[in-house]
């Protein structure tokens, strides 16, 4: 009998990264995925789904405008539980680190179903940053039975926690698996205005959405655009816009003037890739983007203090310069202007969160936790 594998996800990014889970659980007879979506990315979603071959069996649709996280994470909470008993759910897998994932795992355990946690491991040190993701994947960390670390670093974050290794599974980062897949897909090429605004230019592509980089850290790096746009007119930035009414309003009252940057909704997720591609580099206060760019060899400058990410930064492909638009100004110019310190970030095909062979090894683990074998072995060994 298969084993009922529930993946509950709500954002544009957990549907990314467990897109290429679900596509092996689906040409695998001993599984039978149960996908769940709670809406908290509602119109972001349909693209990724359609793009990746994703049908919801359900969807919660919890979203409300305006609402708390505490009021949409209680509802996921009241209305998952039982529908998972409902499609008889073996185990509930949640990804990463969103207030779905963590009301998921908790409505999951709170019916006492084993709860697998994909992209675990990760932390800053710091609870405020990123808010409320560092809340939440500790929190999930609590209640998983199965962990699947990205990297050797974040097992090592988890077994100082004191997670049993037996638990930890080192498997690379889905995401890798997903761009892989997107880059690869015949006769789909970047969108005519993209490639008209970007061809023959410096572009940089700029991300930036986190609660705790709203309104001053945004404003600042909006300055330090608007600033760079006038000391380098033959430059271009590329800001996809998240659909929230705080970010969309700091970046359009401070650039819409400026012709060099456009200013367009979100991307569909195969331009993404291809833009991070073509990109000369990457501004970003975001974690995929982070595991995305340097598998291309686009150069990062991350938009915050620290990161749950330290893999990129050791590796030299990322660099911390948080928000000040000094530091910002600064940093541009050294790459547009020292080829040295450009070709010392641009690496690509750097596997430091993984080979794209992450989907396959979660599924070894979950057949080996649940449907094991006499001879399997358990733990961070078969994971490595």
């Amino acid at each position: 009998m298969a084993l009922r594998v529930g993946i509950i996800y709500g954002t544009r990014p957990e549907a990314i990264k467990v897109a290429p889970l679900v596509l092996a659980l689906d040409t695998d007879p001993g599984f039978e995925p149960v996908l769940i979506t709670t809406g908290q990315h509602r119109d972001m979603l349909d693209e990724i789904n359609e793009l990746f071959g994703l049908r919801p069996h359900h969807n919660l649709g919890i979203m409300h405008p305006g609402q708390r996280l505490s009021t949409m994470a209680g509802r996921v909470i009241g209305e998952l539980g039982k529908l998972l008993l409902d499609e008889v759910v073996d185990v509930a897998l949640v990804q990463g680190d969103t207030s779905t994932a963590f009301a998921a795992a908790y409505a999951a355990a709170c019916e006492r179903i084993p709860v697998a946690h994909l992209e675990a491991g990760l932390r800053t040190g710091d609870r405020s940053e990123p808010f409320p993701e560092e809340i939440n994947r500790r929190l999930i960390t609590q209640l998983a039975d199965l962990h699947f670390a990205p990297t050797a670093n974040a097992a090592e974050n988890l077994l100082v926690e004191e997670v049993h290794s037996d638990d930890i599974y080192v498997t690379g980062n889905t995401v890798i698996d997903a761009l892989h897949i997107a880059l690869n897909r015949p006769g789909d090429t970047m969108n005519g205005e993209l490639s008209s605004f970007t061809d023959g230019h410096q572009t940089i592509l700029l991300t930036m959405h986190r609660r705790e980089s709203w309104g001053i850290p945004m404003a600042r790096v909006a300055a330090a655009v608007a600033e760079l746009c006038s000391s380098r007119p033959a430059l271009r930035f590329v800001i996809p816009l998240h659909p929230n009414p705080e970010v969309r309003r700091i970046f359009q009252s401070r650039l819409l003037p400026f012709d060099q940057v456009l200013l367009c909704d979100p991307l569909r997720y195969s331009d993404f890739i291809k833009l991070i591609n073509g990109a000369t580099l990457v501004l970003t206060d975001s974690g995929g983007v982070q595991e995305e760019a340097p598998v291309l060899g686009t150069p990062v400058l991350v938009l915050r203090d620290r990161t749950e990410r330290p893999e990129g930064v050791a590796a030299g492909c990322a660099r911390l310069v948080g928000t000040d638009p000094a530091r910002i100004v600064e940093e541009v110019g050294r790459l547009l202007d020292t080829p040295q310190a450009y070709e010392a970030m641009r690496r690509p095909g750097i596997n430091c969160y993984g080979e794209g062979d992450a989907a396959p090894r979660c599924l070894e683990a979950l057949r080996k936790r649940w449907l094991p074998s006499p001879e399997a072995p358990a733990g961070l060994s078969a994971g490595q």
